[in-house]
């Protein structure tokens, strides 16, 4: 039976004869790339060279991923299997990768014939609000609006000018006189709001006559819209139906069974989905993986060409619980780290209020969702009858340095308003990837990534402003840079995302397998602050100079 075409065959070279695969399945969401997969990913970049329309679909910027297999468990043949993420140059299906998990634009399918329909209604729609008739009457009624709006506002003020003026020659006139006039008062308070009441009504009447002309229009596009939002409703669950994914024992599931709510979009199409599917499908015995990005980075995200990622959580992370059952997987590094960093964390100061601390690299501030190690609960054993600890900060796990603690909750209230009104001062060294010289300000707006989490992304209309001062020290080479970094807010990876971004310093620290290019570790350090002692006041200043 011939091979598929989506089915390649390693280098014949001993730098591959002579690797064998790891033993146990790649742990998807923290990895160092295999030789064997480093190998397959380069082979993927040659094909996608030889290939003009991919290759320019690609450098647009794209997530590829390719799984080494064991075809064969009787000869324990080798090869590997490649795939894209989503579509690539406006199709789902190429030869040469794995197929996707649903075709949905195979020219047969019922999602292109629905989609055709929701378009449709899209064109109707932008047809009737571009309508001749239409608009004119829509300026008509916007026009008679503001006219009425202006003219009332100014009739109201006229009205209680004549009241205040009535008032006044009341306060003034004699007994008699006031006799004499209130009839004539009386009865012109009584013909101006007539005369208001009337205008007013003649006003809505114009403005309700325009309304009802508009309405076939507005009724016309209203249905149109829900309509079109209740296909489009009703497609994205059918294509969610569509997905039944297997795991290494042959179980199929629902793609909807692995979230609580609708799947986020596109979930189900990642690389890591799609190749795992089609190594079950033919009985493929899965040995290693990895993923990596080709072309240009997103605007508001930081991949750079080349660098393997782990795969997302945000989509991923349900959907690979189940596909990974029936294999022995590697055991999550991160927990096995922060096992071994835990015995390094050292307290630096402690009193009754208190308690700083310098972190290693490597260890949660606080507890994750991976039940690893984390500052919060080390310091909780070493300090058993305290009340707290409360953090009062956070360094990310890969950032080495200075820790402050409070071990109640006044001085982590105290402690607080200090970082809140930005009177705590500190300053972080870091050896970025690039020649940076003089100093400067960064100010690019941050939030979390919502489809990758914990990655943070610059976006102006969803991000939290984000500031930070940098000076550069010397060069550490003729490519690296040492930094000092002097943040003043607070934002997750602030300072790593304001250091790779293209309109910060374009320069990623050492070892940043976010947002540069990983190594054996990232080289920034918490390594000096300085803030008042929350009972007396008085000034505490820490410096641990990083061991890089």
């Amino acid at each position: 039976m011939p091979s598929p075409s989506f089915l390649h065959a390693l280098p014949e070279q001993p730098s591959c004869s002579l690797l064998r695969p790891p033993r146990c399945f790649t742990f998807p969401f923290h990895y160092t790339p295999h030789p064997l997969c480093i190998e397959a990913a380069t082979m993927v970049r040659a094909y996608l060279r030889s290939q003009p329309l991919l290759w320019a679909s690609a450098q647009e910027g794209k997530m590829f991923g390719v799984l080494i297999v064991e075809t064969d468990a009787a000869t324990h043949s080798l090869g590997f299997i490649a795939a894209f993420s989503a579509q690539l140059a406006g199709r789902t299906v190429w030869p040469w990768f794995v197929p996707p998990i649903v075709d949905i634009l195979h020219p047969d399918s019922y999602f292109l014939s629905e989609e055709a329909h929701i378009d449709e209604l899209s064109r109707r729609i932008e047809s009737l609000q571009r309508d001749e008739r239409f608009l004119s009457l829509l300026r008509l009624h916007r026009q008679q609006s503001a006219f009425a709006a202006q003219t009332l506002k100014r009739e109201r003020q006229a009205l209680a000018e004549k009241k205040l003026a009535r008032d006044e020659a009341r306060r003034l006139a004699s007994p008699e006189l006031l006799r004499e006039l209130s009839p004539s008062f009386i009865a012109e308070s009584q013909r101006l709001k007539a005369d208001f009441k009337r205008l007013q009504r003649r006003l809505q009447s114009e403005i309700e006559q325009t309304a009802e002309l508009l309405r076939p229009y507005e009724l016309k596009i209203k249905s149109l819209k829900a309509e079109r939002q209740q296909r489009s409703v009703a497609l994205q669950n059918w294509v969610f139906a569509q997905h039944s994914l297997l795991n290494a024992h042959g179980v199929s599931r629902p793609l909807t069974d692995f979230f609580s709510g609708l799947p986020p979009s596109g979930a189900g199409e990642c690389c890591a989905p799609k190749l795992l599917q089609c190594a079950f499908r033919h009985q493929w015995r899965p040995r290693c993986m990895a993923e990596f990005w080709v072309g240009h980075s997103p605007a508001e995200e930081l991949r750079t060409d080349g660098n393997f990622y782990p795969a997302c959580r945000s989509k991923c992370r349900p959907i690979l619980a189940h596909m990974l059952q029936g294999l022995e997987v590697e055991p999550n590094p991160v927990l096995q780290r922060n096992i071994a960093m835990a015995r390094h964390l050292r307290i630096v100061y402690a009193d009754s209020d208190i308690i700083v601390v310098s972190k290693p690299s490597g260890m949660l501030s606080v507890p994750g969702n991976d039940e690893v190690p984390s500052v919060k609960e080390e310091v909780e054993k070493r300090f058993p009858d305290m009340e707290g600890p409360i953090v009062v900060h956070r360094l990310d796990m890969d950032t080495s340095g200075l820790m402050v603690l409070a071990r109640h909750f006044a001085a982590y209230r105290k402690l607080q308003s200090q970082f809140e009104h930005h009177t705590i001062r500190k300053r972080y060294e870091a050896i970025v990837e690039g020649c940076i010289q003089g100093e400067g300000t960064i100010s690019l707006p941050l939030c979390p990534n919502p489809s990758d989490r914990p990655r943070q992304m610059v976006s102006p209309t969803l991000g939290k402003q984000a500031t930070t001062h940098y000076r550069a020290v010397r060069a550490e080479s003729s490519s690296t840079t040492r930094l000092h970094l002097f943040p003043v807010t607070g934002r997750t990876h602030q300072l790593r995302v304001h250091c790779a971004h293209p309109e910060g310093l374009h320069a990623p620290i050492v070892g940043d397998a976010l947002y540069g290019t990983a190594a054996r570790r990232l080289l920034l350090h918490a390594a000096e602050i300085t803030f008042r002692h929350p009972r007396d006041g008085r000034e505490l200043h820490f410096l641990i100079p990083p061991d890089f």
